[in-house]
Formats: structure tokens, C-alpha cells, sequence
């Protein structure tokens, strides 16, 4: 094939910038191939869809009939191997089985080898204005979802902004499958062909353009693929499991939803060009935020989940332990819209939830100043603004059931100096 034939095949593949969402069409055919249809089309379409890129070879699977060891579930869920490995078709209830912090030590492991191999994905075969218009929409997606998250991003490096501008929204688009206007059909099954796309990204196979960019982003970092595997499975526990019992099963959930994210930033973020010690003490402290970032949402939240969702992420023990029973949340009890008051007993909860957040905080700010100079002052800035919200809850007097707490845009503006002088100091052990 000629050059020019070759890049018209690309084009017409590629024609078009996706939304958030994207379209991967499946083959017709069963509920679980047009739910999959539905939850890939969220969104205002932009162009002419693509189809996916086939399976990648015969699929693992443990049926609804294996009766599986604890242990076998862990070595189940902890697949991995090169991305030319086959994925894993899990059930959601095993997932929830799993021990979660395993996991996230299995993931842990990988992506420090992983960035200390220096391994590359293969680079999309799409035109390089192509990749522009996907990432320019990757930005425009950050900047309207994340605001703050966004405002750490704009001060990164051009190469570090789209990198990481495409790692989220791949994660955006992977919680819209439950969280999104198709959720009330996500199957399973629409997850595992979510996965099998993941897997062609690594390979260097993307679906679409967006898809695209996160496979240009993976052929400049050497990020590995478990952690986008496990984000995977925090939607499949949102299939099957609205309450939380403990906060360690809490925690698990928030490996997989938001640690993820530490680990897949990390690459990007790099650390300090004399930087000499434990890759894994910065990796840790990635994962903290991230740890920490989810909690603030959970606290932020809580009237929003269990209105629309009918979630409850706050650990039930814990309520029990400050006399609140699950009921109260669900009936809204503990906030009198006539009075605009709070009961005393949630105000003592929420105050233990956020120091025990403020906590997390301090330990991921053990890592910040590892990282390269160019990384540093975006990351001290996400991690002020974000931790912000957490006051923020105070001083609406614990009300997260009828106000939204969040930051104003010139108090996040003012913190930007500070942020700047914690970063100046590089932390080379």
C-alpha cells in the first residue's frame, strides 16, 4: 500500500473527534452487546464511529459455576503479564471477593518495574493533526469536569498537560459506564468488552481517536496497564455493591477508583532528575492522594449518592459508632431543611471523617517534593485546592446533603504562591 493510501485509510478510520464517551460499536447481538453499544455512545457524538479492534485471543474465565478459592480469586483478579496477554473476564461478585490491598500491592510492583524497565507502548498509526484535535478535546473534557484537578494540570509542561489530560479522560469515560445516562444497562459483559478495548490500546491498537491519544500518551511514559485493569473492576463493584460495612472494604473500593489514578500518573509526573531513593516510597505516596482525593468526594457527596445512585460509600460501622443508623442517610433525617440545621450526631461523624482524610493527606505530601521540578508545584497545588474542600464541608456546617462543597476560583488562585514555595525544594531520598 502507498504512503497516501495508507494515510487515507487511517483518516477514514479515524474520521473525527469522539466526546467523552466515544462509540465502540460491537457486534449485534444479545443484551449485553447493546448495552455495551449504548454505554460506549454517552454523550454528543463528534464525527463518524469506529469499531473496535477484535478480542485478543482466547479469554480466561471463571463461570457462574466455579466454585473458586479465596486465594484463587486474588491470583484471578491480579492477572497480568505483557499487554499481548489475555485479559480476564471477571465477574463482579469476585472482584468484591478479592483482597483489595493485595491488589493494589500486585499493581504497586508492577508499575514501579514497569517504570524502571522504561517499556513503551507502540505509537498509534494516526496522523499527527489527528492526535492534536484528540487531545485538544481531552483538554476541553478535564477542564470541564475536573476544574481543579485541571487548574494543576495548566501548570505542568505542554507534553505532561496532554498526557495527563488523556489518562483522565479514559478514566472519565470509564465511570460514565456506570455512573453516565446508559447506566441503568452496563452489563458485565459491557465491562469486559470496555476491558478488551483497554488491552488494545496497550497494544497499540486504539478504537478511537480519543482512545488514540491515550495510546500516543503511552508510547512517550511507561505506564503500565494493571492499574487501569483494577479502575476496571471499581466499576464492576459499582454493579453489585452500593454500602460499604468497614472502611477497609471502603478502602479497596478506593484503590480501584481513584489509587489507580496515583499510579498511572506517576510516569508522567517523573521524579527529580537526583532523585536517588525508593521508587516505591513516591509510588506509595501517589497512591495516598489518590486515597485521599476519593475520600474528600465521598464526604462531599454523600447527599448526591444516595439521592441518585441509592450509594452509600460512608463505612456503616462506623455510623453505628456515632449512633446513626444507614436509614437516617436514605431518609435524609440528619438535615431539617426547615431549620437549616445538622444533627450534632453527623456533625461528629463527618468531623472524625475529615481529620482521618487530613491524615491521608499528609502522608502523600511525604512524596510531592520527589518528584521532577516541572511536577512538582502542579501537584503541591491539586493537592492544597483539593484538601481545601475538606474546610470547605466545615464551613458549610457539615450540611453535604442539601450544599455542594468546592473552592472558589480566587482562593484557589490565592494558594497557587504557596503551593509554589512548598515545591521549590527537591527531595532526593
Amino acid at each position: 500500500m502507498s504512503a497516501m493510501a495508507a494515510a487515507a485509510s487511517v483518516t477514514a478510520r479515524f474520521a473525527g473527534v469522539c466526546s467523552v464517551s466515544g462509540r465502540c460499536d460491537a457486534p449485534a447481538g444479545g443484551a449485553a452487546s447493546r448495552a455495551a453499544r449504548g454505554a460506549a455512545r454517552m454523550g454528543a457524538r463528534y464525527g463518524k464511529p469506529s469499531r473496535t479492534n477484535g478480542g485478543i485471543g482466547a479469554n480466561l474465565r471463571l463461570r457462574n459455576d466455579d466454585r473458586a478459592s479465596p486465594s484463587t480469586v486474588v491470583a484471578a483478579v491480579m492477572e497480568s503479564g505483557s499487554p499481548s496477554t489475555s485479559t480476564y473476564q471477571r465477574r463482579p461478585e469476585d472482584v468484591v471477593a478479592s483482597n483489595g490491598r493485595e491488589v493494589e500491592q500486585f499493581a504497586l510492583e508492577a508499575c514501579v518495574a514497569r517504570q524502571k524497565s522504561g517499556i513503551l507502548v507502540p505509537p498509534p498509526r494516526v496522523p499527527q493533526a489527528m492526535l492534536d484535535a484528540a487531545y485538544e478535546r481531552c483538554d476541553e473534557v478535564t477542564g470541564e469536569y475536573a476544574k481543579t484537578f485541571y487548574l494543576g494540570t495548566k501548570l505542568m509542561t505542554p507534553e505532561k498537560q496532554r498526557a495527563i489530560w488523556a489518562i483522565y479522560v479514559w478514566c472519565r469515560r470509564t465511570d460514565e459506564l456506570v455512573d453516565g445516562p446508559n447506566a441503568s444497562h452496563i452489563t458485565p459483559e459491557a465491562l469486559d468488552q470496555w476491558e478488551n478495548r483497554l488491552e488494545a490500546i496497550f497494544e497499540g491498537r486504539p478504537a478511537d481517536i480519543i482512545d488514540a491519544a491515550l495510546c500516543d500518551t503511552l508510547s512517550r511514559f511507561p505506564v503500565d496497564i494493571q492499574p487501569f485493569r483494577d479502575m476496571v473492576d471499581g466499576m464492576r463493584m459499582d454493579l453489585v455493591k452500593p454500602r460499604y460495612r468497614t472502611f477497609d472494604e471502603l478502602y479497596e473500593y478506593c484503590y480501584r477508583v481513584a489509587g489507580t489514578v496515583g499510579l498511572m500518573s506517576m510516569p508522567i509526573m517523573g521524579c527529580d532528575e537526583n532523585f536517588k531513593g525508593d521508587l516505591t516510597k513516591v509510588y506509595k505516596a501517589a497512591l495516598s492522594l489518590g486515597l485521599a482525593n476519593q475520600l474528600t468526594n465521598i464526604l462531599r457527596d454523600v447527599g448526591e449518592d444516595v439521592q441518585t445512585r441509592n450509594r452509600i460509600y460512608i463505612p456503616l460501622d462506623e455510623l453505628a459508632e456515632f449512633g446513626i443508623e444507614e436509614g437516617e442517610i436514605v431518609r435524609g433525617g440528619l438535615y431539617s431543611p426547615i431549620t437549616g440545621k445538622v444533627d450534632d450526631r453527623w456533625k461528629a461523624f463527618m468531623k472524625f471523617q475529615i481529620t482521618r482524610a487530613r491524615e491521608v493527606f499528609a502522608e502523600a505530601e511525604a512524596g510531592v517534593n520527589c518528584l521532577h521540578a516541572d511536577a512538582r508545584w502542579p501537584v503541591w497545588s491539586a493537592l492544597d485546592v483539593y484538601r481545601n474542600i475538606l474546610d470547605a464541608i466545615e464551613e458549610n456546617d457539615y450540611d453535604n446533603f442539601s450544599q455542594r462543597a468546592y473552592v472558589p476560583k480566587m482562593k484557589k488562585l490565592m494558594m497557587l504562591p504557596t503551593a509554589y514555595m512548598k515545591a521549590q525544594n527537591a527531595d532526593t531520598m
